[in-house]
């Protein structure tokens, strides 16, 4: 009798070992932004893909909107494994210690996306995220969100139109010295506030593509976008390198191409969503859209490009330097 119950034990573990088995890996995937942008759009696919590409053996359960963590949070969250993954842009790496990755944040580096690819496709992009792993942190793509436009209660043509505004940033060294540049008084603030902030005036302005400008209902409580494409917004894909390294070799590589389909799904979506946005606040009625000239374009560039030099020291001129090197600009020929 005393066998049969020791047999029907270990048949009962081994049926719990089973189904414990079975169970899903399962990755919570946050990020801050609405879902219908090019990141939330983006973040899902992957979700998708993912649980096809594993036959069911990873669940990623992605939150967005700042649901799970605020911009503040997510990145401690991630190192001590409380999420698994996150799309942070490329500013938050600043306050963690990786000052390099502020590049991206440095006005007019990139004069358009091909430029951007040479950099985040190529060997600059690889070794910034090799800067990630000491801290715990794997990165595994970057994804676009289009360049940014300035917007205001009141147009803003020239850099002196800038001074004594009251400017969102997030938070990123760079982005306080590009406002100081302009005159403007940088403020830093969570995403999540900004709609509020502008609404009730604590901020005059901020700068966004346009996907988010629109998602976040921005376009309502400013009545002046101008559109400049004066810096970058983009993501870095990252995970806990300590969970990843720990996946099974198969699930791991399954991963790794449900990433590289969703990168390549966020990049073409990127300017598609940013366009159609861009198109919708115009029939809002509610906001006015100011393509400067070439001349007054120019006249920004020339004041917002000193923040590279002024920045060297920060970012590392070597790493500057690179960049240049990709894209070909030259500072020198303003």
């Amino acid at each position: 009798m005393k066998f049969r119950h020791l047999l029907l034990g270990v048949a009962a573990a081994a049926l719990v070992f089973a189904a414990a088995a079975q169970q899903p890996i399962v990755i919570k995937f946050s990020h801050v932004v609405a879902k219908d942008t090019p990141k939330g759009k983006a973040s899902e696919f992957f979700a998708k893909r993912a649980g096809e590409l594993t036959g069911g053996k990873v669940k990623v359960e992605v939150y967005a909107n700042s649901t799970l963590y605020k911009d503040k949070e997510e990145m401690e969250a991630l190192q001590i494994g409380a999420v698994q993954m996150l799309a942070p842009s490329l500013a938050k790496f600043g306050p963690l210690g990786v000052k390099e990755f502020e590049v991206f944040d440095l006005p007019f580096i990139f004069d358009n996306s091909a430029e951007l690819e040479k950099v985040t496709q190529g060997p600059v992009g690889k070794s910034l995220f090799a800067k990630l792993e000491p801290k715990g942190i794997k990165g595994l793509a970057y994804w676009d969100n289009g360049f940014k436009s300035f917007s205001a209660n009141k147009p803003l043509k020239s850099p002196d139109d800038f001074k004594g505004l009251k400017m969102r940033i997030q938070s990123s060294k760079v982005l306080e010295a590009q406002m100081r540049a302009l005159g403007a008084i940088p403020q830093v603030m969570a995403f999540s506030e900004v709609y509020q902030a502008l609404q009730t005036g604590v901020v005059d302005g901020t700068e966004n593509p346009h996907s988010n400008l629109y998602t976040q209902k921005m376009h309502e409580v400013q009545k002046y976008v101008t559109l400049t494409d004066h810096g970058y917004l983009g993501y870095a894909v990252i995970t806990n390198k300590k969970f990843w390294d720990a996946l099974p070799a198969d699930v791991r590589g399954q991963l790794e191409q449900a990433m590289k389909e969703a990168t390549t799904y966020a990049n073409k979506i990127a300017k598609e969503e940013n366009d159609g946005a861009l198109e919708k606040v115009k029939a809002s009625g509610k906001t006015q859209i100011y393509i400067p000239t070439a001349q007054e374009r120019m006249a920004l560039k020339k004041v917002l490009v000193k923040v590279h030099k002024e920045m060297e020291s920060r970012i590392g001129k070597e790493m500057i330097q690179e960049v240049y090197k990709e894209t070909g600009f030259d500072p020198a020929k303003l």
